[in-house]
């Protein structure tokens, strides 16, 4: 498995409950930028529109080589995922007020680009300080278990 690109603050800002596995709707001159590690979702965040999910503001730089000089670099690009996890996570964003979130852009053992995404709840202020907290008791003990 290769990463692509990551969303590091995922977990900071989000509880993450389910994460799911998808396949993305890409060009092929999209394949061989991402091949170059050209990719990242750092900002992006994923839509339900007409029943389908749509990963947006994901940013994959243009392939130098390629003809098509007009491609959109953050153009919306459709999730592909079987119904059964498509009601689920559809359901759950509706119903419970959980988040879409875009976690880990990889290319699979087969090489197929893949995109994780996760149902999340937001967290609070106090919330992410808590996480911080925990981070860095866990660093400190870790340093003393070391000095032991």
């Amino acid at each position: 498995m290769q990463i692509i690109a990551a969303n590091k603050k995922a977990n900071h800002d989000y509880l993450i409950n389910d994460k799911f596995e998808a396949g993305l709707v890409l060009t092929g001159s999209e394949v061989k930028s991402l091949r170059n590690n050209t990719g990242s979702i750092k900002e992006s965040f994923i839509i339900e529109k007409d029943g389908e999910l749509w990963l947006t503001n994901c940013f994959i730089k243009r392939y130098s080589s390629s003809n098509d000089h007009s491609s959109d670099t953050t153009r919306r690009r459709k999730i592909l995922v079987n119904k059964k996890e498509l009601n689920k996570i559809i359901g759950a964003s509706r119903r419970d007020g959980m988040t879409i979130v875009p976690i880990t852009l990889y290319f699979n053992e087969k090489g197929i680009a893949k995109l994780t995404i996760a149902l999340a709840k937001g967290k609070k202020k106090h919330d992410k300080r808590e996480s911080i907290k925990e981070k860095e008791w866990g660093i400190k003990k870790q340093r003393i278990i070391k000095n032991l």
